[in-house]
């Protein structure tokens, strides 16, 4: 009869020491990686440390791809490809372990300064799936890109540094909250309601005409001029977005748990990448890659439906095989191999009638992987095979793996889709294995850090092993 494990009590001291250990470097990759262009930038640098060469560098130096070779593929700043070349022939397929870097957030209009009541404030839309209620009264930090009207980048972070002032949404204080109190939870908070404070100071010389007309806002204007260089236009022409201040933290007396925001998903980015990272030279080729627009829908030119992926593996082939790369292309996509890693929900003893406890992850129990996702009648959603995942099991078991099976919720209470379903489209065998989370997509999301820990792994031994 199989019975759950939990991790804690299956490694010994020694692991545990490299269990913290990795988790230290993990907090570090989340407090500073809270953007996909962040996220991109850090593993892009740490990864050609590592002996990873831009396929672009490949391409025009005319050089041919052999087993061994690391290459990388920056596009557009928001999607980061690894590949290493392995033993055999590309058309056998590749390994992937494929995840994405976006997080729910509260991004900025394209218009968003206003003053009100002798404040600045900032019109936001909100990214992704959030409880509104959750991102207000606490701080915010601002982070982005500005591309100013001679086309030059100016990268922004306002918030991070203990000297930084910190930005916030304002909420109703108990004492007036009667009508805001009878409402619906989802309805308490309106989404054109969060609105970022960013300012109170009117300018000095304003002439007695034009006081109390927008000079808060034209002083805000004057110190993004001084300091940054910005007009208010500028903000037509940028990608700016509130994610919560401070960094990722410890959780619980023993810290055996760590909080922060964006676990989802890069908590399963962060593992993949180290696991490909510590790789040698794979028997097949193997992959990970770094996806934008998950959390709506992976639309657009970054997002897993696009078809980057295809173009670039295209691009591979063409470099280690001469000839008939169109035929090779659908070969090697649909003999591919894939693990989609991304996070799922443990079972929170505050809500557990959300879920089937015969049929839930916990937290400390392992990897969890999940046959398919979806809602409800398993819509929108990949549903992987009993062989592939018989499989999976047997590489996990074989390498002493702890891993755990379960479902984001019982049946009809909801459900939520992965990257999975799009790499399925091109005939990859796709199973969904990832970090089970608690209080997913709030702004502190908490993981176990054994389980991240043997996340990192499954996805080892998923390169090494997966035949």
């Amino acid at each position: 009869m199989r019975k759950d494990k939990n991790i804690w009590q299956e490694i010994g001291d020694d692991e545990k020491v490299e269990v913290f250990r990795f988790c230290d470097d993990y907090i570090d990759f989340l407090s500073e990686c809270k953007t996909e262009r962040e996220c991109v930038e850090y593993m892009e640098e740490l990864a050609r440390e590592n002996g990873f060469k831009s396929l672009d560098a490949y391409i025009k130096g005319g050089q041919r791809l052999t087993k061994g070779d690391k290459v990388l593929v920056n596009y557009r700043n928001k999607v980061l490809m690894l590949f290493i070349i392995g033993e055999r022939g590309l058309e056998e397929g590749l390994n992937i372990v494929g995840s994405h870097i976006d997080a729910p957030r509260i991004d900025l209009k394209p218009s968003p300064l206003y003053e009100d009541e002798g404040m600045v404030l900032l019109k936001t839309h909100y990214y992704g799936g959030i409880k509104k209620y959750q991102w207000t009264a606490i701080p915010l930090a601002i982070h982005g890109v500005i591309i100013d009207g001679k086309g030059e980048k100016i990268e922004v972070v306002l918030g991070e540094d203990p000297d930084d002032a910190v930005f916030t949404i304002t909420d109703l204080l108990p004492h007036l909250a009667k009508e805001q109190s009878e409402k619906k939870i989802s309805e308490a908070i309106t989404g054109e309601g969060l609105n970022i404070l960013f300012g109170s100071i009117p300018e000095k010389n304003a002439d007695d005409k034009e006081k109390d007309k927008n000079q808060v806002k034209m002083e805000i204007l004057r110190l993004l001029k001084e300091k940054y260089h910005v007009e208010e236009e500028d903000f037509i022409s940028a990608e700016l977005t509130a994610v919560p201040a401070g960094r990722a933290r410890d959780v619980g007396l023993d810290r055996s748990m760590l909080g922060g925001y964006g676990q989802d998903d890069r908590v399963c980015a962060y593992t993949s990448f180290r696991a490909l990272l510590d790789l040698g030279v794979p028997e097949k080729t193997c992959a990970a890659i770094f996806v934008d627009k998950e959390e709506v829908g992976s639309m657009g030119n970054t997002g897993m439906q696009s078809r980057t992926l295809e173009n670039i593996l295209a691009e591979i082939l063409n470099l280690v095989e001469e000839g008939g790369v169109e035929l090779k292309l659908r070969r090697s996509m649909a003999n591919s191999k894939v693990l989609s890693a991304d996070v799922t929900t443990a079972i929170d003893p505050n809500f557990e009638g959300t879920h089937d406890k015969r049929n839930a992850c916990r937290l400390g129990n392992g990897v969890a992987i999940s046959k398919y996702g979806g809602s409800k009648g398993k819509s929108n959603s990949s549903d992987a095979s009993a062989e592939f995942i018989s499989q999976v099991r047997n590489v996990f078991n074989s390498n002493n793996v702890v891993w755990q099976s379960g479902e984001l919720g019982k049946v009809d209470l909801g459900g939520g889709g992965t990257i999975a379903q799009f790499l399925a489209n091109y005939g990859m065998e796709v199973l969904d294995c990832g970090v089970p989370l608690l209080s997913m997509h709030a702004p502190f999301e908490v993981a176990s850090k054994a389980d991240i820990y043997m996340t990192y792994r499954a996805y080892r031994a998923f390169y090494t092993d997966m035949k």
